[in-house]
């Protein structure tokens, strides 16, 4: 458990590190040379992948937060509490990067025709591909609780191997809790809290993995791969302690 839990911490800091550099390479243009017009030349489309991952991370990364502040609450279990500071922290930290290049680019954080996952089909480059858009009115994405929002089944994501993740129905992405999972989480306490948290920031965590390696093979900014990189890493690696953590408490991961 220390030896998974010592892992886990060390695949955190790791990821927080690429987002402090990347952030710091993506306002000097990359090179030290252009300052932020090299930037904004290079910046990505407003519907390729760098673009389209950075919001919708940001989004799956705002609830992880909201789950973590319900079970602080909700229980009195250092190491679960531990866990859940972590990932609030860490997550928190990554959103406000990829929040902050796409003021960068000066992209929106909102498009209204964009679906969720939907750069999962572009072309993953800087031309603002635009595969699979025009279907639904998204204006409320990235503001606010969006696991209310019923996507119903997602399938194979344009095409793309999300590695057996797909959006629940009630829930707006892969792995995201619906408003009826939250409702049940800030109900419930103790063991029940710890164990459900576990299961759902479980099925979170799978979810961000998917989305992250999506970014880490079509994301053209470099910067922004490495970071989707050490996300795959921590999240992989909290998904191991999570598993014993529920085994210590008599429970077992969902599905």
């Amino acid at each position: 458990m220390t030896r998974t839990y010592w892992a886990a911490g060390t695949a955190v800091l790791l990821a927080l590190v690429f987002a402090v550099a990347a952030t710091v390479g993506a306002a000097s243009g990359g090179d030290g040379q252009g300052g932020g017009s090299a930037a904004a030349a290079r910046a990505p489309g407003l519907y390729s992948a760098d673009a389209g991952f950075a919001r919708d991370m940001a989004v799956h990364h705002q609830q992880a937060v909201e789950m973590s502040f319900i079970v602080r609450d909700h229980t009195k279990d250092e190491p679960v509490r531990g866990l859940a500071y972590d990932i609030a922290n860490t997550q928190a930290n990554q959103r406000g990067m990829l929040l902050g290049w796409l003021d960068l680019w000066g992209l929106p954080k909102v498009v209204a025709d964009e679906p969720p996952m939907s750069w999962m089909g572009s072309d993953g480059g800087h031309g603002g591909g635009h595969a699979g858009h025009g279907t639904g009115d998204m204006s409320g994405h990235g503001a606010g609780d969006m696991s209310g929002h019923d996507m119903g089944d997602m399938g194979d994501m344009a095409g793309h191997d999300m590695g057996g993740a797909a959006a629940k129905p009630g829930a707006l992405m892969p792995g995201m809790a619906t408003k009826e999972e939250l409702a049940q989480l800030g109900n419930a306490e103790g063991r029940d809290a710890e164990v459900l948290y576990l299961q759902l920031m479980t099925d979170h965590h799978k979810g961000g993995v998917a989305m992250a390696r999506g970014c880490a093979a079509q994301c053209a900014t470099p910067a922004e791969r490495a970071l989707a990189q050490g996300m795959v890493e921590a999240q992989q690696s909290e998904l191991t302690l999570m598993a014993d953590m529920l085994k210590q408490r008599g429970a077992a991961p969902r599905g």
